[in-house]
């Protein structure tokens, strides 16, 4: 008997790629998946826990699913990810509607545990078992796939940033076998993907054992670039201190790397990182840019910055500023530091939250113009861009360029296309073309 599947995504791009290997591991236990919750015999909620308030998010989610619950006493829910790691029992004691709560190491075990909440029981799985879930986990669909895709090759972080909750939420820094990873590679171009993103919490510290030894990830990049049909490769989050040379080296090298490049920083200002534990000082940073372009002059940069961690003074915040102008970002993530309970930071003196208001507005209306500059200087460039699906207008098709730019074009192309495109306007979040 079908049964429909409803999963709701909450944070980054690892947990889009585990909403699908989710929904794959209940597709062979019968469930479909459907985008209205109200038809649905399980809702899933895949929530992440990075910013503050995210576990309150969740509950407020599942109080809207009270009136569903109670219409349909048989409908399933569920809490996976970070929240449910980090919460636990708790889930249970506070949402009684809930059935069952699994983290993140754990979803291999979800069709056991959707056959023990159909049966009545309520089930809590945080573990972070001995087994590889990856292992346990049903062969990908050999149904054409979206030309784009996520390919998780590391998960974990043994860094921790003293603001960070990821250590505790997703545990030690584990790679995948390089030989599983390049299988799944080989079948995701088979199914028609043309690009891939590789995913880690510190991707770039990827150490996966192969047939013939250990493998980093410049030598995972290099191999995938020998995969017929794949035309795309790129990769997130990356750390500073795992940005090696042969993977430098790689960008320039390797045409399917695309020329973009997330490498977070978080502070300018040497003080504050080390009371981050980040382990690398502005310099070290700047140093690591350097090398990147000079081996890709043309890699778009972007980054992540915290304002407002504790202890921050206006000369520290000055230096944030200053790595900023000095790196030139195409594009930039930045947020107001907000206390995750059981990490380091939380125990610190916050900076008044006007202060941290005033210096985040200062922060991204600097990121804001080197972004539009950036796309500005996109304007009568010819870019490669890869046609992902239609746009609004008739006719129109919706790409990325090589830089991660939306690229907006009238052209007869179908997804999975890609074609030279002459830029011809910048809109505040994406490009405009023709076809060249």
């Amino acid at each position: 008997m079908t049964k429909k599947l409803y999963i709701k995504t909450y944070g980054c791009q690892m947990n889009v790629y585990d909403s699908e290997r989710m929904a794959e591991a209940l597709g062979a236990e019968g469930y479909v998946t459907t985008e209205v919750a109200e038809e649905a015999d399980m809702v899933l909620l895949n929530t992440c826990h990075i910013r503050e308030k995210a576990a309150e998010k969740v509950y407020s989610d599942l109080g809207r699913l009270k009136p569903l619950k109670a219409a349909k006493p048989g409908l399933t829910i569920g809490v996976a990810g970070c929240v449910a790691q980090a919460e636990g029992g708790e889930i249970l004691r506070r949402m009684p509607l809930v059935d069952l709560v699994v983290g993140p190491q754990s979803y291999h075990r979800l069709p056991a545990m959707a056959k023990k909440a159909e049966a009545g029981e309520k089930t809590v799985d945080t573990d972070f078992p001995e087994e590889d879930k990856f292992d346990h986990l049903p062969d990908r669909p050999k149904a054409v796939a979206r030309p784009t895709a996520f390919l998780t090759v590391q998960e974990g972080c043994d860094k921790f940033c003293a603001f960070c909750v990821v250590p505790y939420t997703r545990g030690a820094e584990v790679s995948r076998s390089a030989d599983r990873v390049l299988s799944e590679a080989r079948g995701l171009a088979e199914r028609g993907v043309r690009e891939i993103t590789l995913l880690g919490q510190n991707v770039n510290g990827y150490h996966g054992a192969g047939h013939d030894g250990d493998w980093s990830l410049a030598r995972l990049v290099r191999e995938m670039a020998r995969i017929d049909g794949l035309e795309r490769i790129r990769y997130t989050t990356s750390h500073p201190n795992d940005m090696s040379d042969d993977l430098i080296a790689a960008h320039g090298e390797e045409r399917k790397l695309m020329p973009y490049l997330h490498l977070p920083v978080q502070s300018g200002s040497d003080r504050i990182l080390k009371a981050m534990a980040r382990k690398h000082r502005a310099e070290d940073y700047l140093r690591i840019v350097e090398k990147i372009r000079a081996a890709r002059p043309d890699m778009m940069l972007s980054g992540d910055f915290i304002v407002g961690f504790p202890g921050e003074t206006e000369a520290d915040f000055d230096a944030t500023l200053d790595l900023i102008r000095t790196v030139n970002y195409g594009m930039a993530y930045s947020f107001k530091y907000s206390a995750r309970p059981g990490t380091p930071a939380a125990e610190r003196t916050p900076v008044p939250a006007e202060v941290a208001d005033e210096r985040l507005q200062t922060l991204q209306a600097l990121l804001t113009g080197q972004q539009r500059a950036a796309q500005m200087a996109m304007i009568g460039r010819e870019v490669s861009v890869l046609f992902e699906k239609p746009g609004r207008l008739q006719g129109q098709m919706v790409g990325k360029s090589d830089y991660l730019h939306a690229v907006h074009v009238r052209t007869e192309a179908t997804p999975g296309t890609i074609a030279r495109v002459r830029i011809t306007a910048s809109a505040p979040n994406s490009l405009a073309g023709e076809v060249a």
